[in-house]
């Protein structure tokens, strides 16, 4: 790899910008997508392997090329240390996520209900968000039925790249929710990206049950289905 694509990749990295670098086989020449100019095919493949997380080799026009996927990490922002938030972080855990939760309430976002295997952040959802700047490969989802909390939160989501975003709460609450985040200036094609009530309609009861919904749809989401 040059210095310069070690570079530029290295840049990617820092600004969490999803890239894949292309490898010709056959003489080592290299692009990186979607920055460098592709032929349509060679671009599908780079994007199919972003999609995919996985590296491949492919052979466009008899040229053999390795693809190598080059994403940010996966991360899910749960916001509110509640019961169903202590199922989700370790199930999140188990397929990937690095997760973060944020609770300005110390007494419920504490390292002994959550461990060691979860990021813990006591400021108030907006500036917590604001700062974590959620991209493409961020889930977020708000759990405390608390619009002082939860309003904050998914108002910047809303603003966000982030691939899902999911409240808790009835259809109820949501529609009240709603009421509010048009209020902030959301209209309704940013509202319909909400997964609210949050999860797969398995007849979710627990909290276990509950969270295991919740990962079954972030994971949907983020396969595209």
């Amino acid at each position: 790899m040059t210095p310069e694509h070690l570079a530029r990749l290295q840049k990617a990295r820092a600004a969490l910008t999803p890239v894949a670098l292309l490898t010709r086989l056959s003489d080592g020449e290299q692009h990186i997508f979607p920055d460098d100019a592709l032929p349509g095919a060679l671009a599908e493949a780079a994007e199919k392997a972003l999609f995919d997380d996985k590296a491949q080799n492919v052979t466009l026009d008899g040229e053999d090329w390795f693809v190598q996927p080059h994403n940010p990490p996966l991360r899910m922002i749960v916001v509110g240390a509640v019961h169903v938030a202590q199922a989700l972080v370790p199930m999140a855990a188990a397929v990937g996520f690095a997760v973060t939760i944020v609770d300005p309430r110390r007494a419920f976002a504490s390292a002994e209900r959550f461990g060691d295997g979860v990021t813990l952040n006591h400021e108030w959802p907006d500036e917590a968000m604001e700062a974590l700047a959620p991209d493409t490969r961020t889930a977020i989802v708000t759990l405390t039925h608390d619009p002082k909390l939860d309003d904050p939160a998914l108002d910047v989501a809303l603003r966000s790249q982030a691939f899902y975003i999911g409240a808790l709460g009835s259809k109820r609450t949501h529609a009240r929710r709603v009421d509010r985040l048009k209020a902030l200036g959301h209209d309704d094609a940013a509202l319909s990206r909400i997964a609210a009530p949050v999860g797969l309609d398995i007849g979710a009861i627990t909290a276990p049950e509950i969270a295991l919904s919740i990962l079954g749809q972030v994971v949907a989401r983020r396969r595209g289905k």
